[in-house]
């Protein structure tokens, strides 16, 4: 017996996932990080022709976007006709970029710390268009866990250590962020194990034009570091200093409301954050050693900019 056919055509339902690889294909300037890679992609002189620099490209985007490993996204390729058609693999192409290809990319692109100058060539295009103002930042960091072992003889990554929150032991790495404290856009990435005080790399957060700084009750004491150099720093109250406060004093009440007014700047911080981890998925480092995640992490903030000022990116073109 012959089922009768609803009449569907699936290859144009706007799903969330169309929709947001659409918006991501308007606001990505694709032609200028592009350029960045061809100097050091392989020509591919004798045996197989390699992929263009756009597929692979966009194929390490999908990896970072849907939290999918090198194996993931090479059965994705063959399962979901939506990540084909991103990748601009056409019904006329006799193969698939397998882990191994795509492996091979993500390898480039350390070798060449071609993330960093990524996130740089998006935060020049940002800057144009008015975004950036430079005018002050924020910074703060957030804890990234890793594999409690690995493959390797089922020991840790040597370059990850463990430290102590809240009561809880966490063993990883911190990514430390500076962010404009006008459009909440990151500016500057920093990685480190995770035992790394926040204070001690709060000065490599800074990019030298600012004339003020937020940050959280973890960086007290950072305006008698000589490394910021003339920075006003707007640091938050330690928590248990805060609660102390009597409301039905007038003082304490001025300390209570320039207290909410620093958290209002310095909630900017936290919207990158909310992005890498809730919407990218980015909850467990996945490679092993500082460099390699260091690299994932510098990609996800220049696409977490793009995506938070596709607004704006959007209406310009």
């Amino acid at each position: 017996m012959t089922q009768l056919g609803l009449g569907l055509d699936l290859s144009t339902k706007r799903t969330r996932k169309r929709e947001f690889l659409d918006e991501m294909t308007r606001v990505v300037p694709w032609q200028k990080l592009i350029a960045l890679i061809e100097p050091h992609y392989p020509k591919g002189k004798t045996g197989r022709p390699p992929f263009p620099v756009a597929t692979m490209l966009r194929i390490h985007f999908m990896q970072q976007w849907f939290s999918l490993s090198d194996p993931a996204m090479e059965e994705a390729l063959h399962d979901i006709p939506l990540y084909r058609e991103f990748a601009l693999l056409g019904t006329g192409m006799t193969r698939l970029p397998d882990e191994s290809t795509i492996l091979r990319f993500r390898h480039l692109l350390e070798a060449h710390e071609l993330s960093a100058r990524m996130l740089a060539t998006v935060n020049e295009i940002l800057q144009a268009k008015g975004l950036m103002l430079k005018v002050g930042s924020a910074v703060d960091a957030t804890l990234i866990s890793a594999p409690s072992s690995t493959k390797k003889a089922g020991t840790r990554d040597p370059e990850m250590s463990q430290t102590q929150k809240g009561g809880s032991w966490y063993f990883g790495m911190k990514a430390h962020i500076g962010v404009d404290v006008e459009s909440g856009l990151v500016h500057t990435v920093k990685c480190t194990p995770a035992n790394v005080h926040d204070v001690t790399v709060a000065h490599e957060l800074l990019h030298g034009d600012e004339q003020v700084a937020f940050a959280d009750a973890g960086y007290v004491g950072i305006e008698k570091r000589g490394e910021t150099g003339a920075v006003q720093w707007h640091v938050a109250m330690r928590p248990s200093k805060r609660r102390k406060l009597d409301k039905s004093k007038r003082l304490d009440r001025i300390y209570e409301k320039v207290e909410r007014l620093k958290a209002g700047v310095r909630a900017k911080v936290e919207h990158p954050f909310r992005v890498l981890k809730c919407q990218f998925g980015y909850l467990k480092a996945r490679y092993r050693g500082l460099a390699k995640n260091t690299a994932q992490i510098e990609t996800q903030f220049a696409l977490i900019n793009l995506w938070l000022a596709r607004g704006v990116l959007g209406k310009a073109k």
